[in-house]
């Protein structure tokens, strides 16, 4: 007598789990390396679970946010960037993207992000607060580019030297 099979649905189901589990495993195992400061180990964990699995955009991401860690914000743009052509529903990936253009000085560039961000997530806290740094940042810029031409009335000179102070505490820099 043969033995029966097991119903295909619950070992899917078993099997998606598994596969669940196995990521979240990863992605923890890469986050902890980044909280203990290892960086090129968390590199080499995320490149292995992207590459093996390529299709999954958390890890994909999680691999952009190690490399803008390590500061190879060139390919973190890049894979950021194709993120956003796969999955142009996600909002953080364009998030990223701003926060590489604000480091980088491109400010414009870090608004735009912001704002296509916000249009798939209108309600994403750390794209709506970027965008108000970002702002503070296109401001000073402005303004710095009008005491260029001559001097600032007292009170602009006022809100200039005040945005100045934010930008360089550190509180009006766009983060994760």
């Amino acid at each position: 007598m043969p033995l029966p099979r097991p119903p295909l649905l619950p070992a899917l189901a078993a099997l998606l789990l598994a596969a669940a589990c196995a990521h979240a495993d990863e992605a923890a195992a890469v986050r902890a390396l980044l909280a203990r400061g290892d960086a090129p180990a968390a590199l080499q964990r995320a490149e292995q679970a992207a590459a093996a699995s390529p299709q999954d955009a958390a890890l994909r991401f999680l691999l952009g946010v190690v490399l803008m860690d390590l500061g190879r914000d060139v390919q973190a743009l890049d894979l950021f960037t194709r993120m956003t052509q796969e999955y142009p529903e996600l909002p953080d990936p364009f998030n990223n993207i701003a926060l590489l253009h604000a480091r980088g000085g491109d400010y414009e560039g870090a608004r735009l992000a912001l704002q296509a961000a916000l249009r798939n997530d209108s309600g994403h806290r750390a794209a709506r607060a970027n965008l108000g740094r970002v702002h503070l940042m296109l401001a000073v810029q402005a303004w710095e580019q009008l005491g260029a031409q001559g001097p600032l009335d007292p009170a602009l000179q006022r809100q200039l030297e005040g945005a100045r102070a934010l930008v360089a505490s550190g509180s009006a820099r766009p983060g994760r």
